[in-house]
This record gives structure tokens, C-alpha cells and sequence, in this order.
């Protein structure tokens, strides 16, 4: 199969790339706004043919021809202080790809959703796939996300042929996004060394945060398996395990201390407003809004199971921001 990838070069991109390279078994189109830098050598070798592009304003349709599947992963998180920037890209850029797979008649269209896509839950009864998406905070993540999921109601409901799945998987981690996950949340401050699980001598912990996460291989598997079965409509993706407080502190290392969920979204606000980290308080709000994900048709129809437990993704994420984990993905620089 002829496969397209839309934001290729990042955390769940790269993820699906060797899962799609794997064996050989599909052509694939990795797109992305900045091409990886790869030796003559890997060039020569490589498995992926690179196509530099923003969706949200490049003509796509030449990358569209002849594919069979495209995985839309295109994304930006940044900047958040100027939410048209993530528009164009995250909003008007689907639209944009949609109105391409349709001129381009391609068979399948697999679109990354998100849990925060979700409307909030205040409890901890395992939703399934009809849980309504409104978002779960008016964080500009959540709003993009769930406008992304009336897009896609709009675009199967015109009915032109085409087999539309969305993946909406919990918080997604790997050890080689880690140092771009630390930039984008944490901003200039939060240096690689503060996250050294030897130099923490307590974690913070929002009251009544639980948590889901899930690993990007176990993600990417997930998306490369929509592809390859004819499967429609929305999946839960989520690794075993519900973290807590306590886990956290077990992962970490480090005695935990509860603190008022209202504190933390205003210390957030704050460091936001000045540019010192790089969320709002609102997306610390979704956090413990979002409800928690039953995977129960993946692992039916995508025959999907994590082989990483949530524990093992933050971990992963800590051991790598750490560290300066990376990778030669633009996105992934450590």
C-alpha cells in the first residue's frame, strides 16, 4: 500500500514510520513541514520518501496521488500565545487535507483525535467511543481538537466512498519526544537536570488527578492497524494501568504533595503570561477533566494491546527529558 503521513517527523509520526517500515511492506509518504537531515547514506537506504509541506498551506493534492491510506498526524502545540498560528495549522490544515483525500479519491483516511477531545467526566467509569466530543477545557488543544472531530462528522457524512477512523489515545510518550515534550510544556525554565529523578525531592500532584498514558509504538501499531483492516469510526487507545498520586511517586521516586487543582491552573496562568512555561492554566484543567478511556474496541477490531504499561510512558518521558533524549526528526532535536 501506498501510505501518506501527515506530520511524520513527530512524536507518534516517527512512532508510525518504523512500524509502517517494518518488513518492507508499504510505500510511504513521510510529510512534514521540515525535512529530516539524513546522511547520503540512510538517503540512499531509507524506506520513507520525504515531502516538505504545511498543510494549512501548500497545495497537498500532488501528495495525495495514487495513495491508498493517509494517517493524519499534523499538529502544533506551539505557540500558545498565538492561537491563529495553531489554527491555520490544526483547523484550516485538516479542512484543507480532507478537501484533498476527497479530490484525490484515497480510500482510507486514519486522523489522529485525542482524549481531550472529550467532554469533561467527573468520575472514573471507563468511557466508551460515544462519549460526546465537546473538549474537555477550553485550552486552545481541546477546542482544535473537538472542531476536528465536527470536521470529520461533516466530511463522512457527504458520503463519497472514502474510510474514515479516528484514533483518540490518551497522553502519548516515547523516550526520543522527550526533550520536545519537556520545551513545549515546560518552557525555558524547566531544564533537563530538574528532571533528574535523583535531584527531585517531591512531586506536586493536582488533587484527584488521575492519569492514562500510553506509549507511541503501542500508538503507532494502533494506526498502522486501522490502515491495514477495514475498520471505520472512532478507538480508544489507553495502556494498562489508571495512575494516581502514589503511582506518580512511585515512578518518580519522591514523596508526593497534594495541592489544590485552582492553585495550579493560576501558577500556570502566571508563568504563562510572562513566558516562562509554556501552557496555560486551562490545559491543567482538561488534565483532570478528561474522562477515562475504555479500549475495549481496539482491542476487538484493531486486535490491538499495549505492550508498554502507562508506568513504562512516563517513564520513558522522564528518563528521556532527563537525559536529552532526541532524535534526528526536526521536531525531536534534543
Amino acid at each position: 500500500m501506498r501510505v501518506v503521513v501527515t506530520g511524520a517527523s513527530g512524536n507518534i509520526g516517527s512512532a508510525t514510520l518504523r512500524e509502517l517500515t517494518a518488513g518492507g511492506r508499504h510505500e510511504v509518504v513521510g510529510v512534514a513541514r521540515r525535512r529530516p537531515e539524513l546522511s547520503d547514506r540512510a538517503a540512499a537506504e531509507g524506506s520513507v520518501t520525504w515531502r516538505p509541506a504545511d498543510v494549512g498551506s501548500d497545495d497537498l493534492d500532488p501528495l495525495l496521488e495514487g495513495a491508498d491510506a493517509v494517517i493524519h498526524l499534523a499538529w502544533r502545540f506551539q505557540p500558545t500565545h498565538r492561537p491563529e498560528v495553531t489554527w491555520r495549522a490544526n483547523a484550516v490544515g485538516t479542512r484543507r487535507l480532507l478537501a484533498a483525500v476527497r479530490r484525490q479519491r484515497v480510500p482510507a483516511l486514519v486522523c489522529a483525535s485525542s482524549v481531550a477531545a472529550y467532554s469533561p467526566a467527573r468520575h472514573d467509569d471507563p468511557v466508551d467511543e460515544g462519549w460526546e466530543t465537546d473538549g474537555s477545557s477550553a485550552a486552545a488543544y481541546c477546542r482544535e481538537k473537538a472542531y476536528n472531530e465536527r470536521v470529520l462528522d461533516a466530511f463522512e457524512a457527504s458520503g463519497d466512498g472514502t474510510r474514515v477512523v479516528r484514533i483518540r489515545p490518551a497522553f502519548v510518550f516515547q523516550r526520543s519526544a522527550a526533550s520536545e515534550q519537556r520545551r513545549i510544556f515546560g518552557g525555558p525554565l524547566l531544564r533537563p537536570r530538574m528532571l533528574d529523578r535523583r535531584l527531585i525531592p517531591a512531586v506536586p500532584v493536582p488533587r484527584a488527578l488521575r492519569l492514562q498514558a500510553v506509549h507511541a509504538e503501542d500508538v503507532a501499531r494502533a494506526f498502522v492497524a486501522a490502515v491495514e483492516r477495514p475498520v471505520t469510526g472512532a478507538f480508544n487507545l489507553a495502556a494498562d494501568g489508571l495512575l494516581r498520586r502514589e503511582d506518580l511517586g512511585r515512578i518518580v521516586g519522591a514523596p508526593t504533595v497534594e495541592v489544590p487543582p485552582r492553585l495550579v491552573s493560576a501558577a500556570l496562568d502566571l508563568g504563562w503570561l510572562t513566558r516562562l512555561v509554556g501552557v496555560p492554566g486551562s490545559l491543567a484543567d482538561a488534565l483532570l477533566a478528561v474522562p477515562v478511556l475504555a479500549p475495549d474496541r481496539a482491542h476487538a477490531e484493531l486486535d490491538w494491546r499495549p505492550r508498554h504499561t502507562a508506568a513504562d510512558a512516563i517513564d520513558a518521558f522522564l528518563s528521556g527529558a532527563a537525559q536529552s533524549a532526541g532524535s534526528g526528526m526536526p521536531p525531536l532535536h534534543p
